[in-house]
């Protein structure tokens, strides 16, 4: 079993759902979130005033996958996420980590009959 953690821009979000719906992930979370990386923020004006934004605003997904799902549930994200043929700055990160174990709460279930 695997997290998938993917850190991706917010106007990508419907994109992604569908490409992973296709792939049939079907479970996931969502959390709004804010940080930054190479983009390293933006300058705004407000009221006349010029400041700049570090954190932008980004959408966090967690998708807990059996070791079948982990590729097509990657490619989709890859390809639906990125912007453009080659991408830019600011498309985001898919991080893979080992899932030790995942319990049912409704019916105490484990692993990968869990997920």
């Amino acid at each position: 079993m695997k997290l998938i953690i993917a850190i991706i821009q917010p106007a990508k979000l419907e994109a992604v759902k569908e490409a992973l719906n296709a792939v049939e992930v079907i479970r996931l979370t969502v959390s709004d979130v804010q940080g930054f990386g190479r983009q390293k923020g933006h300058t705004e004006v407000y009221r006349g005033h010029e400041y700049t934004v570090n954190l932008l605003r980004k959408v966090k997904l967690e998708i807990a996958v059996n070791e079948a799902f982990v590729e097509p549930t990657v490619k989709a994200i890859l390809d639906s996420a990125r912007s453009g043929e080659g991408g830019k700055v600011g498309d985001g990160k898919v991080f893979i980590v080992p899932l030790e174990d995942c319990i049912r709460i409704r019916t105490g279930e484990r692993g990968s009959d869990a997920i």
